[in-house]
Order: C-alpha cells, then sequence, then structure tokens
C-alpha cells in the first residue's frame, strides 16, 4: 500500500502535465493548466498529502517521504516563483545524490551501514552482503541521478516528464530484483541450518 502511494504523485505529475492547456472549473474558480508549473503545484501538494497519509497509516513519521516532500516543496516553489522548469527537474538528481553520499557515508560512520540499519531487524546477512547491497544502493542512486539530468538537457521538457513516470518505476523494480537476486541464496542457507538445528533438537 505505501509502495503504491509513493508513486501517487508522480502520476498526478504526469497526468497534470498531459492536461496543458485544459480549463478546469470548480465552483466560482477556475485554472487553465500551464504545461509542467500546474503539473509542478499538483506534485507539490500530493507529495505532502502522501507523506501525511503515510505516516497517518503506519503511525510513525514516513522520514524518507517528509525528506522527499520537503526537497519536492523547496525546488518545487523555486520552479513556480522564478518560473524556470530547471529546478523541479534537477530534484530528483539532487535527492538521488545526496542518497547516494548518506549510504556511501554510512560505511565509514560506524560497523553497520545505512541499509544494515534499516533492515538488519528483518533480515540476518553476514557483513560480505550488507557491504554489496549497500554498494548496489549507492550505485543505482548515483546512476538515476546521472541519467536524469542526462535526458533533462539533452531532451525536451514532455519526453523528460515521461522519462520520470516510468524511470521511476522501472529503476525501482530492478533494486529490488537485483537486491533480492543477492538476498535470496543466504536465506536459504539460513533456513537449512535452522531447520537442522530444529531437527537436531
Amino acid at each position: 500500500m505505501k509502495q503504491l502511494l509513493e508513486f501517487l504523485p508522480l502520476v498526478l505529475f504526469f497526468g497534470a502535465y498531459q492536461m496543458d492547456g485544459e480549463i478546469v472549473t470548480v465552483g466560482g474558480w477556475s485554472h487553465t493548466f500551464d504545461g509542467i508549473f500546474s503539473a509542478t503545484a499538483v506534485l507539490m501538494v500530493s507529495s505532502v498529502i502522501v507523506w501525511l497519509l503515510a505516516s497517518a497509516l503506519s503511525r510513525q513519521n514516513e522520514r524518507r517521504l517528509m525528506w522527499m516532500a520537503i526537497a519536492v516543496v523547496v525546488f518545487g516553489a523555486a520552479t513556480l516563483i522564478l518560473r524556470d522548469q530547471r529546478f523541479i527537474q534537477w530534484k530528483p538528481t539532487v535527492f538521488n545524490w545526496v542518497l547516494a553520499v548518506v549510504f556511501l557515508g554510512s560505511q565509514f560512520m560506524s560497523d553497520r551501514n545505512l541499509l544494515e540499519r534499516l533492515l538488519g531487524g528483518q533480515l540476518s546477512l553476514t557483513r560480505r552482503v550488507w557491504a554489496q547491497l549497500n554498494t548496489l544502493w549507492i550505485g543505482n542512486f548515483t546512476l538515476v541521478g546521472a541519467l536524469n539530468l542526462f535526458v533533462a538537457y539533452q531532451y525536451e521538457e514532455a519526453f523528460w516528464v515521461s522519462y520520470k513516470l516510468y524511470s521511476s518505476i522501472g529503476f525501482t523494480v530492478v533494486l529490488m530484483l537485483l537486491t533480492i537476486l543477492i538476498v535470496a541464496p543466504h536465506l536459504k542457507e539460513q533456513q537449512a541450518v535452522e531447520n537442522e538445528q530444529a531437527g537436531g533438537s
């Protein structure tokens, strides 16, 4: 449920962008959609709503969604005030590269990297496997950030909007699959050991 909620702002952003030039009237209020600027406003509002809703559902502050919402509001406000779409186009790159730096720095800040601290209570893996996973996630965030800038500067705005939606889903799926491929063999080994211990007791 939470994972689906996370993609909702992107879907709404894409939908609002496709309504460029259309006039929507609600009561006595009307609004003419003006491409990426209206889409940015929709993204800002929906990101905050999704953060609050996800936090209410989990009964705790969803910090990652909170920071995402803050980044969207900051870059979105700059986009709307300065009427320059580059600010909202830079947001995914800045956010992903900050995550890459945080995950990288966690390898040197303590004995356990950030991924192990986040998931260590649910998965029992060796330090080597945790290091592999952390490296995978760092590589993902770095690549996603770099590709976002490449598409933003090399292609038309409309293409970037579509890329933002589909690449977010695609990279998330690929990252999860690669994570499962790394983790699965070790889970099988752990299960086998537990079965042997249970059989011998």
